[in-house]
């Protein structure tokens, strides 16, 4: 039995068919990376959402500032991004 094929065949993966599912692997790999549209509107949604609850508790805030001095003694400062 000759070994032409055998040593061919070695070859082929080695140099064609290893390269060729490396490379498949890092494009997938690559797409998954970024976000995807859908992806996009979800931050945005998530983004505008904690905006408005911001604004909301900056709002109780204020009221309770008017009404009772005194509330921020009894609670620890709320960190400021």
């Amino acid at each position: 039995m000759s070994e032409g094929p055998l040593i061919l065949g070695v070859i082929a993966l080695l140099f064609i068919a290893f390269p060729a599912t490396i490379m498949h692997y890092v494009t997938e790999w690559r797409k998954t990376k970024s976000l995807s549209a859908d992806d996009e509107r979800l931050v945005d949604d998530l983004w505008k959402t904690a905006q408005r609850l911001e604004r909301r508790v900056d709002a109780l805030e204020t009221i309770l500032d008017k009404e009772a001095p005194d509330w921020r003694k009894d609670y620890p400062e709320r960190p400021h991004a």
